[in-house]
């Protein structure tokens, strides 16, 4: 189901402020894309579709793991995603990730937090492709706005 991956790649452009900078890391062949949002962004089938709930206090996030091949375009590949977020009063939220397989062949990984209006939250995602020995680290930060 493209669809949910399309529609988390538009509603993050629109809901970021830094909309007009790609959220993504590049790791020699690999490229990690994440963002987070509110799950209210969600469209009500969408959040249905994956068990997602929609609320204005629910952020979702969500990765990617595309590994370039020569000339090929990125193909999505199966990885070990952890994720945390901690706010700014120091209050530290593992995410539960899960594996989002789509029948075209893209994977991604999604987890949900509670948040608070113009909470700000510094993520930590660690990401382990498979066959790959070292993990890779991303670290983002977002502000959520919940009224």
């Amino acid at each position: 189901m493209r669809k949910l991956l399309n529609t988390l790649v538009v509603l993050a452009a629109l809901a970021s402020v830094s909309a007009f900078a790609q959220q993504a890391q590049q790791f020699g062949d690999y490229i990690v894309h994440y963002n987070a949002l509110n799950s209210s962004l969600l469209t009500p089938e969408v959040a249905k579709a994956y068990g997602i709930r929609r609320s204005d206090s629910r952020a979702l996030i969500n990765i990617s793991v595309l590994k370039s091949v020569n000339d090929l375009p990125a193909a999505a590949v199966k990885a070990q995603v952890k994720a945390s977020g901690r706010n700014l009063t120091g209050q530290t939220r593992n995410i539960d990730m899960r594996q989002i397989n789509d029948g075209d062949g893209a994977i991604y990984y999604i987890g949900e937090l509670s948040v608070r209006n113009m909470e700000m939250f510094d993520f930590t995602v660690t990401v382990l492709p498979e066959g790959q020995g070292q993990p890779f680290n991303v670290k983002f930060r977002q502000q959520f706005y919940t009224e």
